[in-house]
């Protein structure tokens, strides 16, 4: 079956991402729950935020939260559900420079993102140049586990299952653009369905 590319994918599954049923999605969100990541009062770029689906969490508690995605649609949603003065929304390709200062964020979230870009390590890059030192990263990605045994992003429409252009990575593309880029790994997580199988990798990276 033949991938869409990101952008038109991601139009495409704006209006029914929130609502189809997505086992992935819904770990996520827990996941960055469970994380206790030191949001309050902090300023936060959110890398791919798609519908808002973790943005109110993050409003809620940061001071100041980008929040960035490169679908129009999606960005529509997400604006839709807040409209906190302390909140920016932005249409931005997170493979190019961010529009933020070096060393702006206290903390940086990326979920379910990275599996759409080939090569990750510009992004581990903008993430250590917009981070403070000793500010906190925090990604979370579709499990290489997943991403080998053919899982991916995908959803139904009136023409079928479409499925968003994926690029499978490794634990060591994870780690060593990590470490490449600058940034201490501070921990791993493989967070797994009730039969045991990992869904989610999530990895905790702090800046120097």
């Amino acid at each position: 079956m033949s991938q869409i590319p990101v952008r038109e994918g991601y139009e495409a599954w704006a209006a029914s991402y929130d609502t189809n049923v997505n086992a992935t999605r819904d770990m996520d969100a827990r996941a960055l729950i469970a994380a206790d990541l030191p949001l309050s009062g902090a300023r936060v770029i959110e890398a791919g935020c798609g519908t808002g689906k973790n943005t109110g969490f993050l409003a809620a508690r940061a001071a100041n939260l980008l929040a960035l995605d490169f679908s129009p649609a999606m960005l529509e949603v997400a604006r839709g559900k807040i409209g906190s003065a302390h909140v920016r929304f932005a249409e931005h390709d997170i493979t190019t420079p961010w529009p933020a200062p070096d060393g702006w964020a206290h903390v940086v979230v990326s979920n379910l993102v990275l599996e759409h870009i080939a090569d990750i390590a510009p992004v581990l890059k903008q993430i250590a140049r917009v981070l403070a030192p000793g500010g906190i990263a925090y990604l979370a990605e579709l499990h290489p586990y997943r991403q080998l045994g053919g899982s991916q992003a995908k959803f139904e429409s009136e023409a079928g299952t479409q499925l968003v252009e994926s690029f499978a990575h490794g634990m060591a593309d994870y780690i060593n653009g990590a470490i490449a880029a600058g940034l201490t790994i501070m921990r791993l997580e493989e967070h797994a369905d009730t039969d045991g199988r990992p869904r989610l990798l999530a990895l905790t990276l702090r800046a120097k």
